[in-house]
């Protein structure tokens, strides 16, 4: 799944929704869309394994009802964890903070401790966005990474307004050739803002 784009998902999950005989709740207007939101879309190539999508459904159901007819034509790849429903006046979730986990190799673990300490130690560490022309301040945006038992796990702030890439940040630690060998980047958790 994590070759499926962000459009493409949307769509697979409205003609899952059809396909298990669930009514979502539709947008007014010339060209109604189902009522769906994904609060981070998960950019091309990237894995994620605990993501969030809002529902309005058109008719009442169970958390438990709509968890079997999901699971029951869902497609290999996407499973539907939990189902919690929210009141109607809810606002739609925003994602605060993001985690990603990629697997180092034993050969780039010390150059990688190495980079960390590097950043760490650093007064600034500017990343450069030149088509956009914005500079983030890697340090403002990067809230924790650590390498564990070969598995780099860093955690993002997300902002509305624009957010450091997390492989802008694979750049900086000198990790971006990583996903051309194979190994994959992975959204592990994302955390919605109370």
């Amino acid at each position: 799944m994590r070759f499926v784009g962000h459009h493409d998902l949307a769509r697979i999950v409205e003609r899952l929704f059809r396909r298990a005989g669930v009514r979502p709740a539709y947008s007014r207007g010339f060209h109604p869309k189902p009522r769906f939101n994904f609060p981070s879309a998960l950019a091309l190539g990237i894995e994620g394994v605990n993501e969030v999508l809002e529902v309005e459904l058109a008719e009442a159901m169970t958390g438990e009802e709509l968890a079997a007819r999901l699971a029951a034509r869902t497609i290999p790849g996407l499973v539907f964890r939990s189902i919690e429903p929210l009141p109607p006046s809810a606002p739609p979730a925003r994602v605060k903070r993001a985690v990603y986990c990629l697997e180092v190799p034993a050969e780039r673990q010390a150059a990688l401790q190495a980079r960390l300490r590097e950043i760490t130690s650093a007064a600034s560490f500017p990343i450069h966005r030149p088509a956009k022309g914005k500079t983030f301040e890697l340090r403002e945006w990067v809230e924790e990474s650590a390498l564990d038992g070969g598995v780099l796990r860093m955690s993002l702030r997300v902002d509305p307004q624009g957010s450091l890439h997390p492989r802008e940040v694979l750049a900086a630690l000198g990790l971006e050739d990583l996903e051309a060998q194979g190994i994959p980047l992975v959204r592990a958790d994302v955390e919605l803002s109370s």
